[in-house]
């Protein structure tokens, strides 16, 4: 009877610490994820035309671990509009920004979905393309 016990708890133990190592995505790993943001500059009065382009620093980007629905990180970017989310491990992640939409004039997400496989592998997103009325 000791011997089942034994056994039974040995391999409790080993299933416990086994299933307590696999992690999720988010921060804690080698990985990173980097990406820039070019944004579509136009005219307040008519989002018609564009009066200029190009990468742009200060904005806000985010990020999302997993399925998950809440924001598990935000960066803005450098005055080239280079952005990364470093120390990441092997998972699902969403990154998105805001655009100017142009029929409304409000907010609308620009989202890029992308999966990191390896631990110390760094994934570089397409650019994400935004719609502004800065002028």
């Amino acid at each position: 009877m000791k011997k089942y016990f034994l056994l039974f708890f040995l391999l409790s133990t080993v299933s416990i610490v086994n299933n307590s190592c696999k992690k999720d995505s988010g921060q804690g790993g080698r990985a990173s994820i980097k990406g820039r943001v070019f944004a579509l500059n136009y005219n307040s009065n008519s989002m018609s035309y564009a009066l200029d382009s190009g990468y742009v620093g200060g904005q806000k980007v985010y990020i999302v671990y997993g399925d998950g629905a809440a924001v598990g990180d935000n960066q803005d970017t450098n005055y080239d509009g280079t952005f990364e989310f470093p120390y990441l491990r092997p998972g699902k992640y969403k990154v998105f920004t805001f655009s100017k939409n142009k029929v409304n004039h409000l907010d609308s997400a620009v989202i890029k979905t992308t999966e990191i496989t390896a631990r110390k592998q760094t994934v570089e997103l397409p650019d994400l393309k935004i719609k502004t009325s800065k002028n």
